[in-house]
């Protein structure tokens, strides 16, 4: 825990504002960067005294934008062969991508309109990924940048005033925060387990039953 509590410390001390911009910029791309790791955090040190809370939402809700501008400006020019292609590549795999993901995203935009730009920013799963198929059906910049900007800022404002009754209730944490992480790990790990039997279980339930004396087709 020694090592976490260095890394914390260390992020803690670089947390600007110019870094909260650049990484939520990432948490809007397709890149696993979560916003809960961001904000929160730079609100937790602008209770501190060390930053603005208005800074801390403002550019994080700036570096959304710009994330969600890439996304968006390469689903529009590229188009939706190219941009499915490399969501179902190695490359995007490794970022966590899969078509079925942009699928649902796409999904989630053609049932709810030029909105879901704004609500999708609220939506897990769905937030960093709304701004693909608005570039696939040609939404309005003006527009995109509107719903985006709101709903960002609406999220950020969301995790800033959690962060802030973190510093609150801080010092009644800290002393169980062992404990705390032990118990956070212990549940990821029993996470990744139930869903590793579940994708075996699938996997078996895919290929079927193996009776004995079946032959296979040649």
């Amino acid at each position: 825990m020694e090592l976490f509590r260095t890394l914390l410390e260390w992020y803690m001390a670089n947390l600007n504002y110019l870094t909260i911009a650049l990484l939520m910029l990432i948490e809007s791309t397709f890149l696993p960067l979560p916003s809960e790791v961001v904000i929160p955090f730079a609100a937790y040190k602008a209770a501190q005294g060390h930053l603005n809370v208005f800074g801390v939402v403002l550019f994080g809700t700036v570096g959304a934008l710009a994330g969600s501008l890439i996304n968006y400006l390469l689903a529009f020019y590229l188009g939706r062969p190219i941009v499915y292609k490399f969501a179902g590549s190695g490359i995007g795999r490794l970022f966590l991508l899969t078509p079925e993901k942009v699928e649902k995203a796409e999904n989630y935009f053609i049932r709810n309109g030029k909105t879901s730009t704004f609500i999708g920013r609220l939506v897990p799963g769905i937030r960093h990924l709304i701004s693909i198929p608005a570039g696939l059906a040609k939404m309005s910049l003006k527009s995109f940048m509107l719903f985006t900007f709101l709903g960002a800022g609406i999220w950020n404002i969301i995790l800033s005033i959690i962060g802030f009754y973190l510093y609150d209730i801080s010092e009644k944490i800290f002393p169980y925060l062992d404990d705390i992480l032990y118990l956070v790990g212990g549940m990821f790990v029993l996470y990744l387990v139930i869903k590793g039997i579940r994708k075996r279980r699938n996997r078996k339930s895919k290929q079927g039953p193996n009776l004995p004396g079946a032959r296979t087709s040649r």
